[in-house]
């Protein structure tokens, strides 16, 4: 005969078995084996997305391959002959699929199989990091599924992977973190902004010497180096030179108040720039804020750099939490206020989030200094593919609500800034409020 279960038996056992599935499911999702599945699985969907769009999202990957054919083929290379949109560092990794591949879908199946398999060192190092590490890997999976395809056509699918590694390892190791993200801005500047964070955290004189200045000056060097060596030092340095050109995108954060007034204002127009291949807003107004751009960036990057700076003095305890604060916030910075406002940008924003939740703090205010940046950069991503390049022909002929979208998404990277700003100003002031208060 079955034993009767007692009523207290009754109203524990559901708990018990809910938190027992609840601590399997866990412990499965934490496997290895888990997290490779669902890489697999990420990166399948996001390649199939990048074939049904097609030249929407390979479009790039093709100039790719026309300028390293034709240097191979002609002997006429970007920088070494000719002035460039990207810095020289960029011709490596697309020089790779031209090696290895003969014809166009052979360089796209190689560029994203290198894509991949950067990140995969990335999601490795990723999973190792400690205490959160595996959880982190799943943020950075959703965040690069909610973006869509377009950061793997684009030499920002190397940049992200890059940016994050090294700041998995800023703390511990920054003269290789340096060493990263100076070889990352040699092929497009966003890595930069590590370079800015690791600067402004540094330990005194010598730390900042030995881990910033000597690592950074030695890849600097080797490039230069190399663009002299090729005949390419008339034009090493032009990138500066061609983003200066540029007009105000039609997707970047500073022409929403155009692109919304399109709703009522036909006079706006957005033409197609057939020498950079982007679509700008046209006229006095935002020509001006283009201009007022190209010098708020840099004024804006240079401040919060002097914010970390003070961040770090005052809270040494801390330092690693600046860190990351400090390189979302520049990066955040490189979007808000630039004239460009491509989609693929967007990729930049995820890895000081997935290092952040992967390597924990020692403060008692992590959650709320990243649980709802982690949720806004996730919808951020998400409205980023919604408009490009689900609903881009509407975006661009003003159709309200893809511009509602695009507004939307440009008004969160705004907030997403602003809350890392104050954030780092709150830790700044924080070890005040704690000698007052002792």
């Amino acid at each position: 005969m079955w034993p009767v279960p007692s009523a207290s038996d009754i109203s524990t056992t559901p708990k018990a078995v809910g938190k027992d599935v609840l601590r399997s499911a866990t412990h499965v999702l934490s496997s290895w084996p888990a997290l490779w599945v669902g890489f697999a699985l990420a990166h399948a969907w996001i390649i199939l997305q990048a074939w049904v769009f097609g030249g929407q999202i390979l479009g790039d990957v093709n100039l790719y391959e026309w300028w390293v054919r034709n240097g191979m083929d002609a002997g006429w290379w970007p920088v070494f002959n000719y002035d460039w949109v990207y810095p020289i560092g960029a011709l490596a990794p697309m020089a790779v699929p031209a090696l290895l591949a003969d014809s166009t879908n052979g360089y796209y199946w190689v560029w994203m199989g290198l894509v991949t398999a950067v990140n995969a060192v990335a999601v490795l190092l990723l999973g190792r990091a400690r205490p959160h590490g595996r959880a982190a890997v799943w943020f950075w999976l959703a965040f690069l599924v909610a973006l869509g395809p377009i950061w793997i056509g684009r030499l920002d699918g190397l940049l992200a992977p890059i940016i994050l590694i090294a700041l998995l390892v800023a703390v511990r190791r920054p003269a290789l973190a340096m060493t990263l993200a100076t070889v990352g801005a040699w092929i497009k500047i966003a890595p930069g902004a590590v370079a800015l964070a690791l600067a402004a955290t540094a330990s005194g004189a010598k730390g900042f010497f030995r881990n910033v200045v000597l690592p950074g000056a030695a890849v600097c060097a080797v490039v230069v180096g190399v663009a002299f060596a090729g005949g390419g030092q008339d034009n090493v340095l032009d990138v500066f030179g061609e983003q200066g050109d540029r007009q105000l995108q039609v997707e970047s954060v500073a022409a929403t108040p155009f692109t919304v007034a399109r709703l009522w204002d036909s006079s706006i127009q957005v033409e197609y720039d057939d020498v950079i291949y982007t679509y700008e807003v046209l006229g006095a107004g935002p020509d001006a804020v283009a201009e007022a751009l190209d010098i708020a960036l840099p004024v804006a990057a240079v401040l919060i750099a002097l914010l970390a700076w003070w961040a770090a003095r005052r809270r040494p305890d801390l330092v690693g939490d600046v860190l990351l604060l400090c390189a979302a916030a520049e990066l955040l910075a490189l979007i808000v206020f630039n004239k460009v406002g491509s989609p693929q940008f967007i990729a930049w924003i995820g890895p000081p989030l997935a290092a952040a939740i992967a390597l924990g703090s020692r403060s008692q205010g992590t959650r709320r200094t990243w649980f709802l940046p982690a949720l806004g950069t996730l919808l951020v991503a998400r409205l980023t593919m919604e408009i490009y390049p689900i609903r881009y022909g509407e975006f661009l002929g003003g159709w309200p609500f893809a511009t509602s979208v695009g507004a939307l998404r440009n008004a969160l990277l705004v907030a997403l800034l602003v809350g890392a700003v104050v954030r780092l100003v709150q830790v700044a002031r924080s070890r005040q409020a704690i000698s007052r208060a002792g």
